[in-house]
């Protein structure tokens, strides 16, 4: 299995700190944001990586990470996004590295309390399709700013809602997320949104439609740091707490 980074963008929602750095190096605690994600794939047995990033700020990746090796990376890729066209078209750009593999996607700005190493495992025995980590979130204000996993009777999902006036579940789509081959089939085939950019939730969408998606519920704290400048801080704290008792 590869694994997949997706650390482009413009930052937008965290303005002013990203004006003079791509989002993915601001610091959560220690260390820059970018390296939780790649502790999460290597830390689930993942070793071999692609960074896909893009802006002005890119080469910094460079610096920062190098071959990877101090992180334990068996083989670091890096591709470059010209334009903020979504997470979907960024995606694409690993077609020629996953090779035909399954593949792991983690949004970079996600962080995660407990290893997703378990949702590794389950999609590898997985035949086909594809896998997405839910968390749960108790806040209705906050479900109404991320997608929501609408359920059917037998608890599968049957469609995922993307920032619901009245959210369907108290279960949010994390940025991780699992394919088989078949995902470079149907991102040509989409269009883009309101806003312009190829969406991931089309690509999930279609896979539930066609009866391919499983999921896993991840427990523990997870949360967004790219979301805004409240939880962005709100990672920080939970890892500075997090960090300290271990650190005791």
């Amino acid at each position: 299995m590869k694994g997949v980074i997706l650390a482009g963008g413009t930052g937008s929602r965290l303005h002013p700190l990203t004006r003079i750095t791509n989002k993915h190096l601001l610091p959560i605690y220690d260390r820059p944001m970018i390296s939780y994600a790649i502790e999460a794939l290597v830390g689930g047995g993942i070793g071999e990586l692609m960074l896909v990033t893009g802006g002005t700020h890119a080469g910094e990746f460079l610096r920062l990470l190098g071959n990877g090796d101090e992180y334990g990376i068996k083989r670091l890729s890096y591709a470059y996004q010209d334009k903020a066209g979504g997470i979907a078209e960024a995606l694409a750009l690993a077609e020629k590295f996953v090779d035909g593999d399954q593949c792991a996607v983690l949004l970079a700005d996600n962080v995660f309390e407990s290893s997703i190493k378990p949702c590794v495992e389950a999609f590898s025995r997985q035949k086909q399709g594809a896998r997405v980590v839910l968390a749960r979130e108790a806040s209705q204000e906050h479900l109404r700013h991320l997608g929501v996993a609408q359920f059917d009777g037998d608890r599968r999902i049957k469609r995922i809602v993307e920032k619901p006036d009245d959210p369907p579940s108290e279960y949010a789509v994390t940025g991780i997320y699992f394919y088989d081959h078949t995902v470079w089939r149907v991102l040509p085939e989409l269009t883009p949104s309101g806003r312009g950019e190829l969406e991931i939730t089309d690509v999930n969408n279609w896979y539930l439609d066609n009866g391919l998606m499983e999921y896993d519920v991840l427990d523990g704290f997870w949360g967004d740091a790219g979301e805004s400048i409240e939880a962005y801080y709100t990672v920080n704290d939970f890892v500075r707490a997090s960090r300290g008792k271990a650190e005791r």
